[in-house]
């Protein structure tokens, strides 16, 4: 048996949590983050399984789950799109309620705002997305939108702490030489309610 790098082993524990968080294998979750890295450093990936319209969509959205912020870049810079398209071809259980929570979106912002979701400005996006963003005061006649939209972010933030973007994101500080271990920082102690004196 060959030993693993400690990336790899980063890349297995990744998985495993973010396969938990979606319902699949880590070993499918591995595999689709390997894919969407290789298709990410050629460059021009074309979706297999979104069309145009979806993929637009599915980036506007992925990245208000996930935003650029001080700590890291965007579900888009860690390319989530690619891996929710290499995921959905992987699981075909769960293209339906990729599709059908696309469509849900987008009549949603017909039927209030007059357009796509795509279409909409930024403060009708989020009107729809504060209805359904919180299960627990969402109206019972968003209960599709509010599955959707749980699947979504899941989806997502597997994709997002699967990726290096993501891993970083953790403060992972692994694969760095340490001379003298001085034990866990003061500030992890006192949030973790540990603050020994």
């Amino acid at each position: 048996m060959s030993q693993l790098t400690r990336r790899e082993a980063l890349l297995m524990l990744a998985a495993a949590a973010a396969g938990t968080a979606i319902g699949v294998s880590p070993a499918v979750v591995e595999r689709v983050t390997r894919a969407t890295r290789k298709a990410r450093v050629g460059g021009g990936f074309q979706p297999a399984f979104f069309s145009p319209h979806e993929w637009r969509t599915v980036g506007i959205l992925a990245d208000l789950v996930i935003p650029t912020d001080e700590r890291s870049g965007s579900a888009t810079d860690a390319g989530v799109p690619e891996f929710m398209d290499f995921m959905l071809i992987e699981r075909e259980s769960m293209q339906t309620r990729m599709r059908g929570g696309l469509r849900w979106l987008d009549a949603e912002g017909v039927e209030r705002f007059g357009g796509r979701f795509l279409d909409l400005d930024p403060a009708d996006r989020s009107a729809i997305l504060d209805d359904i963003a919180w299960p627990a005061r969402a109206r019972p006649e968003m209960s599709q939108g509010v599955a959707f939209f749980n699947f979504f972010r899941d989806l997502t933030a597997a994709g997002f702490f699967s990726s290096r973007i993501g891993v970083e994101d953790l403060g992972y500080l692994g694969n760095r030489a340490v001379a003298e271990w001085k034990g866990c920082p003061p500030e992890a102690l006192r949030h973790l309610g540990l603050d020994i004196a």
